[in-house]
């Protein structure tokens, strides 16, 4: 399937895939770094944005596939959430494309009381998809971070409602189920791989990132004080920075120790999913 897509920058080559919900404006903030040192492709994940529709039944595979078509070379695969699983996916199928993984805010291994409440979120989502949205917007936003950003917050629910909600449904569907496939395979990936997450991301733990680190060979987890789920707007700057790093295109310093954690500054630019691509909005 074609996915709409754009691309920015110029150097080695660098994919970034959106959660479920969202679409590939999420990654605004983080895209002028990137751009800097790297040829970054935003993508629309199938049934989300400006893509195809997503039809009951899509799995995993054909969303990776979808991504892999994109792609003519080795790239630096950096996935977010529902991201982060195609991005695995793609590094078990696709290996000769996926010159290192970057999973942010992923899960992994979901205990039985943890794929519940997934459950019953996507019971929600199908019964009252306006509450369902409400709800994701609540656990991904602190009061504090609502209160600095309101307009960022309107913005990331008004995302999620204009949601196909067919599509919502099946690739959330993947989002919860994924995990429990991959698992058994992780081992197979042969990508250099870190994981980052939030210190305060309920769903996506730090203890998931771990189980990641440990199960792909030679993988690392950085935990990012103070954050939540949405690093890419939350944190932008750490992100970027624990990325390109990762990439090897840091121009600073080199990589960051296995469970060595990051930087969190507790400050957010004063931009929203929607800002121009390209442009970097200055801090609040």
């Amino acid at each position: 399937m074609a996915l709409s897509h754009e691309v920015h920058g110029d150097g080695p080559a660098l994919v970034l895939l959106h959660g479920v919900g969202l679409d590939r404006r999420m990654w605004d903030r983080c895209l002028p770094a990137l751009a800097a040192r790297h040829r970054v492709t935003l993508v629309d994940l199938r049934g989300h944005g400006a893509s195809p529709a997503a039809a009951p039944g899509v799995s995993l595979a054909e969303l990776a596939a979808d991504v892999g078509a994109l792609l003519s070379g080795p790239t630096h695969v950096v996935g977010f959430s529902l991201g982060a699983l195609v991005a695995q996916r793609l590094g078990l199928d696709r290996p000769e494309l996926t010159a290192s993984l970057t999973l942010v805010s992923s899960v992994a291994d979901r205990s039985a009381r943890e794929r519940a409440a997934v459950a019953r979120r996507q019971t929600l989502a199908a019964e009252d998809f306006g509450a369902s949205a409400r709800a994701a917007v609540d656990r991904w936003f602190s009061p504090a971070w609502r209160a600095e950003e309101p307009g960022l917050v309107r913005n990331v629910l008004d995302t999620l409602l204009a949601t196909d909600r067919a599509s919502y449904l099946a690739c959330y569907r993947v989002f919860g189920t994924a995990d429990t496939e991959l698992w058994q395979s992780l081992p197979r990936i042969c990508a250099p791989t870190v994981a980052v997450t939030g210190e305060g991301d309920p769903g996506s733990t730090p203890a998931m990132s771990h189980r990641l680190a440990e199960r792909i060979p030679g993988g690392r987890a950085v935990i990012v004080p103070g954050a939540r789920h949405l690093l890419p707007l939350e944190c932008p700057q750490e992100l970027a920075e624990v990325i390109l790093t990762h990439t090897g295109t840091h121009g600073s310093h080199s990589g960051t120790p296995t469970g060595t954690h990051g930087s969190h500054t507790g400050t957010h630019p004063g931009s929203h999913p929607g800002t121009p691509t390209g442009q970097e909005s200055p801090r609040s």
